[in-house]
């Protein structure tokens, strides 16, 4: 089976939440439609990560026939995830503690986690919409990589 995986990456507030998911939807739509099983790798550190995986389930509950994973990718174990893990167990199909990350200085795991992300992605889907931040920083690293990159805030 052919794997295609999208990282999504975005500055924590999104100047328009209603104008992302309205961007978002049906580039999800072609992507489940089009590929034979997609990853969708997802953080959870800000609106834009929220929005992103509320609209993954909507698209996986709407267009998908069980070619779909929607992952949560966390730098390190958090004590949110530690307490609460059977909730985050049925909200994503699976969540992932990023080995390198979890090695990292916590200052630097979160952009740690991000390359891994850029380096296992086919496609990077963003929403940068200034030149700083992590969410910045890691877009620049998928380039550097010769990633395929949509930024929704260009759309």
């Amino acid at each position: 089976m052919n794997i295609y995986t999208v990282a999504f990456f975005g500055h924590r507030q999104p100047s328009s939440i209603l104008v992302l998911e309205e961007r978002l939807m049906p580039i999800l739509r072609d992507l489940i439609n089009q590929k034979d099983y997609i990853e969708f790798l997802v953080g959870r550190d800000g609106e834009f990560d929220q929005v992103v995986s509320s609209a993954i389930r909507k698209a996986k509950e709407s267009y998908a026939y069980g070619n779909v994973s929607h992952i949560l990718v966390l730098p390190y174990e958090r004590a949110d995830y530690r307490d609460n893990r059977e909730s985050f167990e049925q909200y994503y199909d699976e969540v992932e503690i990023c080995y390198e990350s979890s090695q990292a200085h916590p200052k630097a795991a979160i952009f740690e986690r991000n390359k891994q992300m850029a380096l296992r992605a086919d496609l990077i889907i963003c929403d940068i919409e200034h030149n700083f931040g992590g969410a910045y920083k890691a877009v620049k690293y998928a380039e550097s990589l010769g990633k395929r990159i949509i930024n929704l805030a260009e759309i």
